[in-house]
Parts: structure tokens; sequence; C-alpha cells
């Protein structure tokens, strides 16, 4: 991050404000600058992950243009295919960073706690991709070619975008409040991706073991 750019401090379990408050800031300075970071720890997972959904974000733009040429086009779907593999892979690490830090704390959940259908870093995900929605939703509220029709439009769909974020924070929160008081045992989801593995794929193990000509 440049010397201008302060991001804020992450400190467990009250963090998904600050989390939020640094996706925000990033989406922003990433659109001016070459997205990359330089932080550490828990900081440095969720930035890991927020810069994959970046990546990901403007890559799935570019497959959409009408102008794009095959060849182009062929060579974005690998690049997607890669920073989604990066992205599953950067929501585990966010999860697999808390668990060893609940281990630090000596915090375990009862045998019988019941776990939530979502990991801190699955609802993390989702902020990320919230914000990247949030800040081009912004982006067509400023034209200065659009309609009042589509101004309209869109400030109505940024109201619900805010109501999401809201939501969303809150319930993070409370995730991360019920899994560090022993509440709610953390169970990473593995997502067991298997299009990128070349033992896995049938395209890919198929073509690697085809005869070369």
């Amino acid at each position: 991050m440049s010397s201008t750019t302060t991001l804020p401090t992450l400190t467990l379990p009250h963090i998904a404000a600050a989390t939020d408050s640094l996706l925000e800031t990033l989406v922003a300075h990433w659109h001016e600058v070459e997205p990359a970071h330089a932080e550490t720890d828990l900081t440095g997972k969720i930035c890991d992950l927020h810069r994959f959904n970046f990546l990901l974000w403007h890559e799935e733009d570019i497959a959409r243009s009408p102008d794009v040429t095959d060849t182009k086009i062929a060579a974005v779907k690998r690049a997607i295919d890669g920073y989604n593999q990066a992205r599953n892979d950067a929501i585990e690490k966010v999860d697999d960073w808390l668990i060893e830090e609940l281990s630090r704390q000596g915090i375990t959940a009862a045998a019988d706690a019941p776990a939530a259908t979502e990991t801190p870093g699955a609802a993390i995900d989702r902020l990320s991709i919230l914000e990247l929605r949030r800040f081009h939703m912004r982006e067509q509220l400023e034209r200065e070619d659009a309609s009042q029709e589509h101004r309209e439009k869109v400030a109505a769909k940024m109201v619900v975008l805010d109501q999401q974020r809201d939501h969303l924070v809150t319930a993070l929160n409370r995730l991360l409040e019920e899994i560090f008081a022993g509440q709610r045992p953390l169970r990473v989801f593995r997502q067991m991706k298997m299009y990128n593995d070349p033992t896995m794929n049938p395209y890919l193990y198929k073509s690697a073991a085809k005869p070369a000509a």
C-alpha cells in the first residue's frame, strides 16, 4: 500500500466493520494503482482474498465485452479459472488463520455446539464482492452521460446494497463473537475444486495422456 493509504486495524472478534472499511478502501485504491498489498497475518489473508476478487471481477468484465476476440476470450477464461481457484483457496486460508488463533487462545466449542452454515471466510468473501459491486454502482450513479431515470434506478439499488452491507457486517460480527465465545465451532468448508487439477479434470489428464504427434 502507498504511504498515503491508511488501513483500519482489525481486532478480533469485532472486526466486521473494520474489515468492510478495509475492503472499501482497497477497492478505490486499486482502481488507481496496481492491486497489491504488504499486509500480514489476518489482514494479509483478507487482502489476498479481496485482491483475487478484484482481479476476477475485471476479467469477467473483459469476457462480456462484445469487442473481444475469441483468442482473448480463451485467455480471459483461463485467467478467470485461475483467479477463482485462488479466491477459493484464500477463503480457506482466512478460516485456517482464525482456527489457529482459536487454538492459540485455547478456545474450543462444545462437541454438541451447532456450526453455522457459513464460515467467517465465506462471509468476508461476500463482503469483498459487495464492496466491488458498491464501487461500480456508484460509478453508474456519477455518470455524466446517464439519464435521470438511470440515476434514479441506480440510487434505488445503492440503497439495497447499503442495507445488505449493514446486515452482513452485523451477521459477521455476531458469528465471530459466538465462535470466540466457544458457542459455535469453526469448521472450514473445503471446496475441493477439480477443474484446475490435472489429475482430476478429465479434459486435462486425458489430454496429457495423448501421444505426441
